[in-house]
């Protein structure tokens, strides 16, 4: 991914953040020759080694599946808030621009048994439904329905590189800056409005 040092995001607790809160990603890799993309939530965890890892699983009647084993090579990307800022919110004339926050997370398969995917099912149902009035565990799940684990892969990717980008208008002066904060949060607009947040605390 292309980052300006400007907009370079190298801390390590916030990048493990943003991944917490934006699980859902897009994996992509070579399959049958050609570039494809799985929209899959990815959970990032530790392996035995005490290495960062994300644990995720698809159909195995997804192509991408049996392409593990031929290229193990991928990329997960995660996408956070946007919005379109207008060169209208700025004292003086330029162009328009896009605010966002992004991490590419580069790596390599290794395919899970079943045991480790009933593991890393029980790990992402857990994460998820912890917010649930009436949580479901893996544990409570019949032996009929859980027959429909035998149709995933599951896998970890060992984590080679990250890549963190957050593109907040860091090259305004402080008068633009606050100014474009005040117009995102006058659209009313989810995305916008979490763009404001996001640089409020980039320039606390």
């Amino acid at each position: 991914m292309y980052i300006p040092n400007l907009y370079k995001n190298e801390n390590q607790t916030e990048i493990e953040q943003f991944l917490h809160e934006n699980g859902f990603a897009i994996l992509v890799n070579q399959t049958n020759g050609k570039l494809w993309a799985t929209h899959i939530p990815l959970i990032l965890g530790t392996n035995s080694n005490g290495e960062q890892i994300l644990i995720g699983h698809i159909s195995k009647l997804n192509p991408q599946a049996e392409s593990f084993n031929q290229n193990d090579e991928v990329l997960a990307i995660f996408s956070g808030s946007h919005s379109y800022i207008s060169s209208s919110w700025y004292d003086h004339e330029n162009v328009p621009t896009w605010n966002y926050l992004a991490v590419h997370v580069y790596g390599k398969v290794r395919l899970h048994t079943y045991e480790e995917s009933i593991e890393s099912l029980k790990k992402l149902i857990n994460k998820y439904e912890s917010k649930s009035e009436k949580p479901i565990r893996i544990e409570d799940l019949s032996e009929k329905t859980m027959r429909e684990a035998r149709g995933i892969v599951s896998f970890e990717i060992e984590i080679s590189s990250i890549e963190a980008q957050k593109k907040l208008s860091q090259n305004r002066d402080d008068k633009n800056y606050q100014n474009i904060i005040s117009e995102l949060e006058k659209t009313n607009e989810n995305q916008a409005i979490e763009i404001a947040k996001a640089m409020k605390k980039n320039r606390s």
